[in-house]
């Protein structure tokens, strides 16, 4: 089937294209065009089923009122929260999103990011999986408005970004599970991710302030229920196994559980388990999953809000902003000291 165009529903309607766009683009009482010849323009371009060409408009106009939104796993319900919050942020300013999953690939990050640009959204707001900050300064260098949620790039300080407290985070669940009696063993997602980073030099800060710095054991390598179940099997397998485990993503968590109850063990009785991140269904586990909850509403409202401010105000200097973690407290952990 031909592509509709511009010229195409000119001829069928007899009107000029300019008279065509105008209609189209809401100027026709601007430019006097009479109610018949917008009807007639109208019912041709319904007739037809024509879409205008973001593109064509964003030549047009330089705005496609389109915003980017670039992902390390939509299947992770952390960044699946967060990307529905971002769509439903976007749609109050009248933009689309255009949702890139980089399935934690550094080369599908620098794809994404090139389509994105050929796409010429207005904006984009991402999740780095790699550590290259060049490569996201470059992209706001060139003029594209940029704002990082989550995995910030801390020497890239012109870049905005919003993430939660994630030191503060880690600290909180280590406190709790040592006032409940545990030696700890901790598994983290990708070590070079600055989520990761802050998460094990909090919970390494807090067992060093009491005392236990020679129990400090953090293993792991990716943010994935294989991770989680590998490195449970391992603890599990040691002379001296933990009595707790620390899981520092909710997909690690859910590993860390398939691997206990393949153990034959029972949680907590036999060992307790803690997640960094919820998850909807850690209520409807049994038992119910202890957390660290992050803030996503606020996460992706925040983000769409800082990058509209960058579109709007091209030049307005950066905002870092950490949100408070809170600690959920359900029944995945025993109390030993009783």
């Amino acid at each position: 089937m031909k592509k509709e165009t511009l010229v195409s529903i000119a001829e069928r309607s007899g009107c000029s294209i300019s008279t065509v766009s105008r209609v189209l683009s809401g100027n026709a009482a601007k430019y006097r065009i009479s109610q018949r010849t917008v009807a007639r323009v109208t019912e041709e371009v319904k007739r037809c089923n024509y879409t205008p060409s973001l593109l064509a408009k964003g030549l047009r106009t330089n705005r496609t009122d389109t915003i980017g939104l670039l992902i390390p796993n939509i299947e992770n319900s952390f960044f699946a929260g967060v990307a529905g919050v971002v769509i439903r942020e976007s749609r109050n300013y009248n933009y689309k999103v255009v949702v890139v999953d980089t399935q934690e690939d550094e080369r599908n990050e620098q794809d994404g990011l090139s389509a994105l640009l050929a796409r010429r959204v207005d904006g984009i707001v991402a999740a780095p999986c790699g550590s290259n900050s060049e490569l996201f300064a470059s992209v706001q260098e060139g003029g594209m408005p940029l704002v990082l949620i989550d995995r910030y790039l801390p020497d890239a300080g012109m870049l905005s970004y919003v993430t939660t407290d994630n030191y503060r985070g880690a600290v909180m669940a280590t406190e709790y599970l040592l006032e409940n009696g545990h030696r700890i063993a901790c598994i983290q997602g990708t070590p070079h991710s600055m989520p990761v980073r802050d998460r094990v030099r909090g919970f390494g800060d807090t067992l060093r302030a009491h005392g236990l710095g020679d129990r400090i054991v953090v293993t792991g390598e990716d943010f994935s229920v294989q991770n989680g179940y590998l490195e449970t099997k391992l603890a599990l397998a040691r002379e001296e196994r933990p009595t707790a485990i620390f899981a520092l993503s909710n997909l690690i968590l859910l590993g860390v559980v398939k691997a206990v109850h393949e153990s034959g063990l029972r949680i907590p009785d036999d060992i307790s388990v803690v997640s960094f991140d919820d998850n909807m269904l850690f209520n409807y586990l049994d038992p119910a999953i202890t957390c660290i909850g992050q803030p996503t509403d606020e996460i992706g409202t925040l983000a769409v809000k800082l990058l509209i401010r960058a579109i709007r105000e091209p030049g307005a200097a950066p905002s870092h902003l950490h949100l408070p973690p809170s600690l959920i407290i359900r029944r995945s952990v025993r109390n030993l000291l009783l």
